[in-house]
């Protein structure tokens, strides 16, 4: 039995955030084939669970990069949340930069703007409309994850390279997006996540089959049977793959469906 894994922002969906007709008839003739399909993502569960509904699926999924594993009813398999120190220590350390900060705590978004340029994405993405937030003290000791956002790589690298200093081996602490800084817990990483997803649909690591995109992406990658990156995909990331399928606006993952999956099969 073979278990295909997709990353959805960059990958599964287009720029729009949107399942394309072709992406979602692929995954029916996937399914159809016998192989099973899911996703893990660095997004909220909430965000997650509209894609389920339409690809049909009904089945165990990965929220905040696999911290968060759950059916798509809702039912959770597992949930590990950021260490409370390091969530403290990082928004501390992130206090004065030109970063908006994003916690997710509580099923909600909770957010210090609702006016930045990527909020009308997130909307999308999450599902749900931010909670304005000033303080985030009352919301650190639960945090399935922080996200710092800016548009400016060198203050986002910058960042990431002081709370990597102070808590590396802690968190995990990566890029989703050139404008998206990403702390989950330790064990709440792409790695681990389609481990997790492996052992709840019964299938060997060895006969996974991942895609994505971004540096979050890597660690699904080193651990997959196989691994596809997204045409889009930084150089990095295409280094990590054993294919490159096409750009997610150019229906990169029912390329890699029909053309490295279903046509190996065949």
């Amino acid at each position: 039995m073979t278990l295909v894994i997709s990353d959805v922002d960059g990958t599964l969906v287009d720029q729009n955030k949107d399942l394309t007709a072709a992406t979602i008839a692929a995954v029916q003739r996937l399914r159809e084939a016998g192989i099973s399909f899911t996703m893990i993502s660095a997004r909220p569960f909430s965000g997650l669970a509209p894609l389920a509904e339409r690809l049909s699926l009904d089945v165990p999924i990965g929220a905040f990069n696999g911290g968060l594993i759950c059916r798509a009813d809702g039912e959770v398999l597992s949930r590990d949340v950021v260490d409370e120190d390091v969530a403290r220590g990082a928004t501390c350390l992130a206090k004065g930069e030109p970063v908006d900060i994003w916690v997710f705590a509580d099923d909600r978004w909770f957010a210090t703007s609702d006016t930045g340029p990527h909020v009308p994405s997130e909307r999308l993405a999450s599902n749900q409309e931010p909670v304005l937030c000033g303080n985030f003290d009352n919301l650190l000791d639960r945090a399935d994850k922080i996200t710092f956002v800016c548009d400016d790589e060198g203050v986002l690298d910058a960042l990431r390279n002081r709370i990597v200093a102070a808590y590396d081996g802690a968190a995990t602490i990566v890029k989703s997006q050139t404008y998206y800084l990403d702390i989950t817990a330790t064990t709440a990483n792409k790695g681990n996540g389609i481990t997790r997803l492996a052992e709840a649909f019964g299938v060997p690591l060895g006969q996974t089959v991942v895609l994505g995109d971004q540096a979050n992406d890597i660690a699904m990658f080193e651990r997959a049977g196989r691994a596809i990156a997204m045409g889009n995909a930084t150089d990095e990331v295409k280094a990590h793959a054993a294919e490159v399928t096409l750009g997610n606006d150019a229906d990169g993952v029912a390329h890699a469906i029909d053309t490295f999956i279903l046509g190996r099969v065949k």
